[in-house]
């Protein structure tokens, strides 16, 4: 909900906007930090556990954001940053324990879900604002939270007794020995690649679109297609991933979305109908992108503790990846003055992400490999 409220946030708080490009930024680096201590803890004291306590953090943080100091809301946008990532990293193992005959339509709801709650905080953020102030609308739109934690609460006392700590069996490997097969290593890039393309675009789109001579209007109409294209395929991609050519189907899609996207943006740059065509096509794979992580978490793995274990390690190098992509694609247009080379960096990245994903798929899962 915060990038909205940033001339706000400017106004009322002189925040200045490399302060202000720090409340995207934050969050990102706690993901990078923060995600395999938060698998750990979930596999020492109970994934769902674990999930209220970040959830009571995240409601503390959000609260405290509406504090009118500026170092306040960066040390609140920390806290809630912390909140997130339990989220993040424990939900796909908190599906995958307490509910393993329904992983494939409760997959699809959480990352669906997601991104829809995230879209209303977006696009109401800043009319709340303009009605309330913006004390009002980050405090109505943090209700959201309050919401997720009350419901949690009540949910927790319903799930099964299990015990927290789960004994360790030769399948349940510890990140170092995890770090030793290639297939954690090719799933952290596969996170890392999603990550970093679609943090970029989220951030330089609209910029690159008014850069060819779209007005800000069409431009911010255009990166509003680019993000509410990608919630159908967000519900949509653990139920077409199922099956093994189901994945193969997606991991294409996602490579040739986002290359194939990348490329048309640089030969189709004035023309308002393609490039709605092309933010359809990066929303698609942008949408699918996130799940499909969340599928292979799950399917590629033999039990929560690995769920848990490898979403952890992925998240930390994929947020990590997140937050110096838009850095490191601005700086590449200030240095060559084009966008050509971000964009075909960007080609690339999305190619070998492709591959990676059948590469991923015809791997047998992390129970039938040896560690060396």
């Amino acid at each position: 909900m915060m990038p909205p409220l940033v001339p706000w946030l400017k106004n009322n708080l002189g925040l200045s906007t490399s302060m202000s490009g720090l409340l995207t930024t934050i969050p990102l680096i706690v993901f990078a930090l923060l995600s395999p201590t938060i698998a750990n803890l979930g596999i020492k004291k109970g994934n769902a556990q674990v999930l209220l306590g970040t959830l009571m953090t995240l409601v503390v943080g959000c609260y405290l954001r509406i504090l009118p100091n500026k170092w306040f809301l960066l040390g609140a946008t920390l806290i809630v940053g912390v909140g997130i990532s339990g989220g993040n990293v424990l939900l796909p193992a908190v599906i995958q324990e307490y509910f393993p005959y329904k992983t494939v339509i409760l997959t699809s709801l959480y990352t669906f879900m997601m991104g829809f709650i995230a879209s209303i905080g977006t696009g109401t953020s800043a009319p709340l604002a303009q009605q309330i102030g913006l004390a009002g609308a980050m405090a109505v739109i943090s209700l959201f939270g309050v919401a997720a934690l009350l419901i949690w609460a009540m949910a927790v006392h319903q799930l099964p007794h299990k015990q927290a700590k789960q004994q360790v069996t030769p399948h349940n490997h510890g990140n170092s020995q995890l770090l030793k097969i290639p297939l954690t290593w090719m799933i952290i890039f596969f996170f890392g690649a999603q990550s970093l393309l679609y943090y970029s675009m989220l951030t330089w789109l609209p910029v690159y679109w008014t850069n060819t001579g779209f007005s800000t209007t069409i431009s911010g109409l255009l990166a509003t297609i680019f993000q509410l294209c990608g919630m159908p395929l967000s519900l949509l991609t653990p139920i077409i991933a199922r099956k093994r050519s189901g994945m193969y189907f997606i991991s294409c899609l996602m490579g040739g979305g986002f290359g194939l996207g990348a490329i048309l943006l640089l030969v189709c740059r004035h023309n308002f109908v393609w490039n709605v065509l092309i933010a359809i096509l990066l929303g698609v794979a942008a949408g699918a992108s996130f799940s499909m992580c969340v599928v292979f978490f799950q399917r590629r793995t033999s039990s929560v503790i690995e769920t848990a274990q490898i979403s952890g390690i992925a998240q930390s190098v994929g947020y990590l990846l997140a937050a110096c992509g838009p850095v490191f694609s601005g700086m590449i247009n200030s240095w060559t003055h084009s966008w050509i080379p971000v964009m075909l960096i960007y080609a690339v990245i999305a190619v070998v992400m492709g591959f990676d994903g059948i590469m991923i798929t015809n791997h047998p899962p992390l129970n039938t490999q040896k560690v060396k």
